[in-house]
């Protein structure tokens, strides 16, 4: 914004801060108890929070009290905003323009108070950059400390875990995004980068913040190493430019640099399960269709108790395991926990207390220093003895592994308890946060102010004797000091003593010599003692941050032991089972059910619409060189979608670690996970229902694996019949392949003639949908069954629907042509004639040739 000609010392100010500020940030700059906005600012800010705009002179401004900031900036971080803070420097002098500095930009990837997260979730900052080598990312959660990149030639195995982070800020090569928006159609990985980038907050950044060497630099000087080899990294790593725009970004906002960097970890996918964006969605893995957490499977296998164990639940999910060795630890720690229902009990409520260090350790370590945080520490640390005692006895992972990961730190413990108060203030400045008895100096200080405020209230009940003014009394205001107040009707008994200082509507507030000393004294002790708890909460900070790599590394096993608490009663709540992983190509589960419909039938909201029903159990058998390929056939509304994709959501369980809602399971390793289901169109990209099922397909084909699991439902659906059917019947066969195995495959269809394929296709197998007939109606048991079904009961399922029973009745007599080979179908009523005369008439207008 332009500043104007004349301007007062406070707004040059003012502007001088704004002119520093990245483009569009709105500042809040610090007068006094207010954080004032101006001009276009304020005229957001008044939008976005609902706070009353008015002028100041020719321009608009809005305030908000200082002490509720916080109450408003969330909404200004939701609405995508940056928000700038501005606060006083040095104390308010009378006549001097008061020094004010920047103290921090808060934008919604770097965002660290604990009001402005979702605790529950993690917040990731990501980089990206794309060259001929291929994509390159890097991704910090700047409130935990957690700091990943990577590196891949193809960009569609970096983007499924970057979709599942759900990055609340994306920060790009300046001219990246219209890059990728403009390239032709056949460069497909520029088109999922587009696509990744829509509807999130990007900020552009020059190229030179995302140069190799620069990054290395940038991350050595955070990270306060001499080389990245203890990283096993290289520094030539191409991931370091966009580890270094990370870097330089955060510093920018924090207006410092960021202090709980402690390590650089490289994703790699080849040792993940992979799950595109598509699956994921398809899945619905982190959000239902509706877009919410209620209805996805993180919600329906979340019993954490802790905030860290909800967020490691949630990486856990967006890069599943393919290290054996690790999925079966978890496992056989579940088993363990499961053991001993007592003590898994115990140890939940006790796990209950824990708070949320990672993220204290975050705030702490980058100058966001409240009591409160460190009660938090105080409090977590009080609960690992009970820990501890609870894990001896359980079995040998739990007794030996956790304790020894798990540190006491008896010593921080005890001298956070002996300082703090029982009850933490939100503000250092409120006073009361250090323990009496704790510190003598600070006790002796705290006794003369007591000792003060004991002489004013002699003092009153004295001067009322004397007086003989019973209602007289001895107050204070911030802006007056201390006084003593006597109503206007017994003015005329106030001694000679008595000093006027003011007059009010009721009444005249006066001082003595005396009171004048005495008021000196309090509120040079209440300074002193608010000084000390200062220095004494500044020793308690660098003394827990002393610790910070060991209450970093408790905190992970205690957010793991939080997750792996939880499955054990997910496993005992739903009769889960522990699944059996191996090399192997096979995948066979009995008496699978699906984690959350099973859930959902049993709702409260959903009980009573569908009868309290019980989820009808299946089984699945797939192999890579046997049974690859599963043709499921069967009407609408009999559960074939919900049965493949129970099976995709099993084997996903079992990878991470979660016992599986079956009666027994064994799953060879998965590398990826792919789905085509539904129908969804993307019209703002151009993109029809088909065309969407056209890329998904095409990126299963392209990117499968022997090792893959697919599941595919109504492909070829979104064209013509002959269309539909040709690239459905391509579909398999491609799958199948000619080679001795393929990627393991269920595939959905109401297409019967793809039955036949079973006599070519020797590792095709034909199953159905079972349903009873009864009098021209339809009962759904949901059982998949050996065989195809022999046809799809589409006009049952349309009058289950409510279609009107002449629609049902004349789509039968259709039917029944069909069937019957006769191509040619009567009008079922007169048509309208047109108002022209045509050239070429048929011979009987009231019949159409239907093919």
């Amino acid at each position: 914004m332009p500043a104007p000609k004349k301007l007062t010392p406070m707004m040059k100010q003012y502007f001088e801060v704004k002119r520093a500020l990245p483009k569009g940030a709105i500042l809040l700059f610090r007068l006094g108890d207010f954080y004032e906005i101006f001009y276009e600012d304020a005229e957001i800010a008044s939008r976005v929070c609902g706070i009353t705009l008015t002028k100041r002179q020719d321009y608009p401004m809005a305030g908000v009290p200082h002490h509720a900031i916080e109450n408003y900036v969330p909404k200004l971080l939701a609405a995508g905003h940056k928000v700038a803070i501005c606060d006083q420097a040095e104390a308010a002098v009378p006549g001097k323009l008061v020094k004010r500095a920047l103290t921090r930009i808060l934008s919604p990837g770097t965002t660290l108070a604990a009001n402005q997260l979702d605790e529950s979730r993690n917040h990731y900052l990501c980089a990206l950059h794309r060259d001929k080598k291929g994509l390159h990312a890097a991704w910090l959660d700047l409130s935990t400390g957690e700091f990943q990149l990577a590196t891949d030639a193809r960009a569609d195995n970096l983007l499924p875990v970057l979709t599942a982070l759900e990055p609340a800020e994306l920060l790009l090569i300046e001219g990246d995004a219209a890059t990728w928006r403009e390239a032709p159609h056949d460069d497909v990985d520029a088109h999922a980068l587009r696509d990744f980038c829509a509807d999130r907050l990007v900020t552009e950044l020059p190229g030179y913040h995302f140069e190799i060497a620069e990054g290395a630099r940038t991350v050595l000087d955070a990270l306060g190493v001499l080389n990245l080899e203890g990283f096993g990294l290289d520094e030539k790593h191409p991931g370091l430019g966009p580890a270094g725009a990370l870097v330089h970004y955060a510093t920018e906002n924090l207006c410092a640099k960021p202090e709980n960097l402690r390590a650089l970890q490289e994703y790699r996918s080849a040792r993940t399960l992979l799950i595109d964006p598509a699956t994921l969605r398809n899945l619905e893995i982190f959000q239902s269709s509706r877009g919410s957490r209620a209805g996805s499977l993180l919600t329906a296998i979340n019993r954490t108790s802790t905030a860290a164990g909800a967020r490691l639940l949630e990486r856990w999910l967006s890069a599943p395991e393919l290290d054996l060795t690790e999925i079966r630890r978890r496992s056989a720690t579940v088993g363990e926990l499961l053991g001993e229902p007592m003590l898994l009990g115990e140890l939940r409520e006790t796990l209950a207390h824990i708070r949320d260090i990672p993220r204290i350790l975050g705030r702490l370590q980058n100058r966001l220093r409240n009591p409160r945080e460190l009660g938090g520490v105080r409090d977590t640390l009080g609960q690992v003895p009970d820990i501890h005692r609870l894990l001896s006895d359980f079995g040998q992972t739990l007794a030996t592994d956790y304790p020894a990961r798990i540190a006491e730190l008896p010593e921080l413990r005890d001298l956070l308890q002996r300082a703090l108060s029982d009850e933490m203030p939100t503000d250092i400045a409120e006073g009361g946060a250090i323990r009496s008895g704790f510190d003598p100096e600070l006790d002796r200080i705290r006794n003369l102010t007591r000792d003060n405020k004991t002489w004013l209230s002699e003092l009153e009940s004295a001067e009322q004797a004397r007086t003989g003014i019973k209602s007289l009394k001895v107050k204070y205001t911030g802006n007056f000091g201390y006084y003593i107040d006597v109503t206007k009707s017994n003015l005329h008994l106030v001694p000679d003593n008595y000093i006027r200082r003011q007059t009010t509507v009721n009444s005249e507030r006066f001082v003595t010599d005396e009171l004048k000393q005495k008021e000196k004294e309090i509120l040079h002790a209440e300074d002193n003692a608010l000084a000390r708890e200062r220095e004494l909460f500044a020793t308690l900070i660098e003394r827990i941050l002393d610790e910070s790599i060991t209450l970093s590394h408790s905190a992970a096993a205690l957010a793991e032991l939080d997750v792996l608490a939880g499955w054990a009663v997910l496993a005992r709540e739903w009769d889960y089972h522990q699944p059996e992983l191996d090399e192997s190509d096979v995948l066979e589960i009995t008496e699978g059910r699906h984690p959350v419909v099973e859930q959902m039938l049993k709702a409260p909201d959903t009980a009573i619409i569908r009868g309290n029903q019980s989820f009808v159990p299946n089984d699945s058998l797939l192999s890579s060189s046997g049974e690859q390929l599963a043709l499921i056939t069967g009407p609408n509304m009999a559960g074939k979608s919900t049965y493949i994709r129970q099976v995709a959501l099993i084997a996903l369980l079992a990878e991470i670690g979660c016992w599986v809602p079956a009666a027994k399971c064994r799953i060879g390793l998965v590398d990826r996970i792919f789905s085509r289901v539904g129908a969804s169109d993307d019209l703002a990209r151009g993109n029809s229902t088909f065309m969407v099922e056209m890329n998904e397909t095409a990126n299963i084909l392209n990117n499968a694996t022997d090792r893959s699991l697919i599941i595919l439902d109504e492909i070829g659906r979104g064209t013509s019949t002959y269309d539909g059917l040709s690239i459905a019947w391509a579909v398999v066969e491609h799958l199948h392949g000619s080679s001795e195995q393929g990627p393991r495959t269920l595939f959905a269809t109401h297409y019967q003639e793809l039955t036949q394929l079973d006599k070519h296709l020797p590792r095709l197998r034909n199953y159905s949908v079972a349903v009873k007939e009864w009098n021209d109606d339809i009962i759904f048991v949901h059982r998949i069954q050996s065989g195809a079904a022999d046809r799809s009961y589409g006009i049952q399922v349309a009058r289950l629907a409510g279609l009107p029973p002449s629609v049902i009745d004349r789509a039968k007599s259709i039917l029944g042509k069909l069937e019957s080979d006769d191509t040619s179908v009567e009008l079922s009523a007169p048509q309208a004639k047109p108002k022209k005369k045509i050239s070429v008439k048929p011979a009987d207008d009231s019949q159409l040739s239907l093919l």
